[in-house]
């Protein structure tokens, strides 16, 4: 991947006055609700022997799931953030931190909301890590980006909480094209230019997508590449309309990634909104 020369970079940046090269100090900080992020956190921490540490909501967000999203609704409406246990973590005294959340609302959970608004990561560089029900890497990313300005934030990795079984796997292929961990994973090519999708690729996408309820949507385009045990494809695709639809909205296009792996059944990965 193109970013694996920024992050080898930032990875040998820390240099001594002399010739010698010091290892980065790496922290694992992550924001855990139903124990998603946590796993993924822990596989990281592992990998790469590196301190792990949990961020912690003063009042828990431990209600049931309708229960969570109606507090988050009214946090929103309100304005206010949910209070955070400072970390016991020095976190100037790391070079690299990974940081873990789920996605809620699009974007990274409340708590650590307030953490980056009260963290100061200025010359660190982040590697964020997040699970979600269907996608928000990248508007999370751009949110970090926008909290931290002078913080390095390097390209995150995402799971669904429903693939959670394929998180050793991309956890240690994104180390290491990362450069965080030594190791050989072929590359895969770029996806080549989008094509009309054949009745075929549609199927595909439908097959997908068809036991997730959030997405209702029909793809219109698709370009695809090899995997060592598959085929991934990217699909754009365009939201059907809905009986409550407002009248005049004009239909989102999403981009949904779609892996079929040889043996197996057509599973979406990531939708980007």
């Amino acid at each position: 991947m193109k970013w694996i020369l920024a992050a080898v970079v930032v990875l040998l940046a820390a240099v001594s006055c002399g010739t010698k090269k010091e290892t980065p100090k790496v922290l694992v900080l992550y924001y855990s609700q139903t124990g998603s992020t946590k796993v993924v956190a822990e596989a990281i921490a592992t990998r790469l022997n590196a301190d792990i540490e949990a961020l912690e909501a003063v009042n828990p967000y431990d209600g049931t799931y309708q229960e969570t999203i109606a507090r988050c609704l009214k946090e929103r409406e309100e304005e206010t953030l949910p209070e955070v246990q400072a970390p016991k973590a020095d976190i100037a005294a790391y070079d690299v931190i990974f940081l873990g959340y789920p996605i809620w609302f699009g974007t990274y959970a409340r708590p650590v909301i307030t953490w980056l608004r009260d963290a100061d990561l200025s010359g660190r560089t982040i590697v964020p890590f997040c699970t979600f029900g269907s996608g928000g890497l990248d508007a999370s990313i751009r949110d970090l980006k926008k909290a931290q300005p002078e913080a390095t934030v390097l390209p995150g990795y995402g799971v669904r909480a429903a693939r959670m079984d394929a998180v050793p796997e991309e956890i240690e292929r994104f180390l290491i094209e990362g450069g965080f961990m030594e190791g050989f994973v072929k590359e895969l090519a770029d996806f080549p230019e989008q094509q009309p999708a054949t009745e075929a690729e549609a199927a595909i996408f439908d097959a997908a997508v068809k036991d997730y309820p959030m997405i209702n949507a029909k793809a219109t385009t698709v370009a695809s590449r090899a995997l060592p045990d598959g085929v991934e494809y990217l699909f754009t695709a365009v939201d059907q309309p809905r009986p409550d639809a407002p009248q005049g909205v004009p239909a989102r296009e999403i981009k949904v990634y779609v892996t079929v792996k040889e043996g197996a059944a057509p599973v979406f990965t990531q939708v980007v909104r």
